[in-house]
């Protein structure tokens, strides 16, 4: 599948300032301030930019980081992991599979009972679906 390319300009009359900080421009949304970050809703999480699917609700956790965490995207193929050295720290970068757009970060402390790991998502770049 060919990845989703648009110009900056289109990508911003599509986003709010926000999602396209944070998706288009690699930001951060603070923490405790996203609308899933609570939420219990079962439906599917999509990629804010280009509405694939990336994670379900069923693979949810709470952990107490204030973004919404997830132990595991729901395909194999719905997100790619990048290096990211940038702020001084090594970490792993998830982006959309399908428009590259900025996720969040994983890391390898998620429930161990599970994949053990903990997909760090920020709330504005994804748009819930619920289960109907």
């Amino acid at each position: 599948m060919a990845k989703i390319e648009k110009p900056s300009d289109q990508w911003r009359e599509q986003l709010t300032p926000e999602q396209y900080r944070v998706a288009r421009e690699k930001g951060t949304e603070r923490p405790f301030t996203g609308d899933y970050q609570v939420s219990d809703a079962q439906g599917i999480y999509h990629c804010i930019c280009c509405h694939a699917p990336l994670f379900e609700n069923e693979h949810k956790f709470d952990a107490g980081c204030g973004w919404p965490s997830f132990d595991r995207p729901l395909g194999r193929n719905s997100v790619e992991e990048h290096s990211d050295t940038t702020h001084g720290m090594v970490r792993t970068e998830v982006v959309c599979s399908h428009c590259d757009a900025h996720l969040g970060h994983v890391f390898p402390d998620g429930p161990p009972e599970s994949t053990g790991l903990r997909y760090c998502i920020n709330s504005v770049s994804l748009e819930f679906h619920p289960d109907e």
